[in-house]
């Protein structure tokens, strides 16, 4: 699923009607037009930013769409649709956290996420080093989407059962691991944009996968066609009941293949694809709240333990079954670890 995340890849036409808007500012991109700026009013987009948002959802799933008469008109609502539920949730994402040693040490969320406040702060610096490089000069502040995947496993650990310690009591460890910092920039808005974007080419990508799953669907049904056809023809169907049987399966493989397409259909049942997945986005992409009684070591505990301590995040989750824990972070810029200090960092024992 890593390619769900991806990079926004060719930029043909919106560079094109970047050029003509902003001559200045060639490289504006998709997410300045349909996720900020002044161009968006009310919550209606201008009529040339959405077609530019319908040319890009064709580049990313199956630019053969294009030859279809009318896949503009079909587009336009879904991708209208799909751009203001990634708008809401990228909205809806609470203000950055600062990070920091001070804030490792007050904040319970960072202390579950991160083994140690030099093992954070060594991650961030490695992967804000281009942005440093890149600027003429060093932000005093840099906002960024932290992405963390979680997993638990059932472990045995020791454990005060009663007062007494006891070995090999079953017990759940959390495991934050896959660290990534997504969109660092010195503007907050700069980088709620740009995860607007990235969400919406989360969905497109989404499409692209099922569409994929849709050819290998058809080609396993056509031979499946090809070979009941050729049982039914050549005289293969002994018993009096298999003739009965092998039309009931060519019936089934039609009408499973009027859904997928066929032949001069297969563009048309694409483009419903894509405009169903696209107008179906919140059911494609979400956000759950998250809630986990921890103790120091990340294992669950019970709400009423005293040396739990209550963790809320939220968890990012697709239709295809990934699940990632997205935290909107700052940080000052100039808080990098000592020589001395960026060495590699202990791991939790339960890990």
């Amino acid at each position: 699923m890593e390619a769900a995340w991806l990079t926004p890849g060719a930029w043909t036409h919106l560079l094109e009607h970047c050029k003509r808007l902003y001559p200045s500012r060639p490289a504006l991109s998709l997410s300045h037009f349909l996720f900020g700026g002044r161009q968006r009013t009310r919550g209606h987009y201008p009529e040339t930013l959405v077609q530019a948002a319908i040319e890009r959802t064709v580049d990313h799933t199956d630019a053969r769409l294009r030859l279809l008469p009318g896949y503009r008109r079909r587009l336009r609502e879904p991708v209208i649709q799909a751009i203001r539920h990634v708008g809401r949730l990228v909205d809806e994402t609470p203000a950055p956290i600062l990070v920091g040693r001070a804030e490792f040490a007050a904040d319970p969320r960072l202390a579950a996420l991160f083994v140690s406040a030099n093992e954070m702060l060594e991650r961030l610096a490695g992967e804000t080093a281009g942005l440093h490089a890149r600027a003429e000069r060093r932000p005093a502040r840099i906002t960024a989407l932290l992405l963390v995947e979680r997993s638990e496993k059932h472990i045995l650990g020791m454990d005060l059962v009663n007062g007494l310690v006891q070995r090999e009591v079953a017990q759940i460890a959390v495991n934050f691991n896959g660290h990534r910092l997504l969109e660092p920039s010195a503007s907050e808005c700069k980088t709620r944009r740009h995860l607007k974007r990235r969400a919406f080419d989360h969905l497109l990508a989404l499409a692209r996968i099922r569409l994929a799953e849709i050819r290998a669907e058809r080609a396993d049904l056509l031979h499946q066609r090809d070979a009941l056809s050729h049982r039914l023809t050549g005289r293969h169907a002994t018993r009096l009941s298999e003739p009965a049987a092998l039309r009931a399966g060519l019936d089934r493989i039609a009408r499973e293949l009027a859904i997928r397409g066929e032949g001069g259909s297969v563009l048309r049942a694409h483009l419903e694809i894509v405009a169903g997945l696209l107008g179906q986005a919140a059911q494609q992409l979400w956000v759950e709240d998250l809630s986990l009684h921890l103790d120091p070591m990340n294992i669950r505990r019970h709400p009423q333990d005293s040396g739990a301590r209550l963790i809320r995040l939220r968890e990012l989750h697709d239709a295809r079954g990934r699940r990632i824990v997205p935290l909107l972070i700052a940080f000052r810029a100039g808080e990098w670890l000592s020589g001395e200090n960026a060495r590699p960092s202990a791991q939790r024992t339960c890990l």
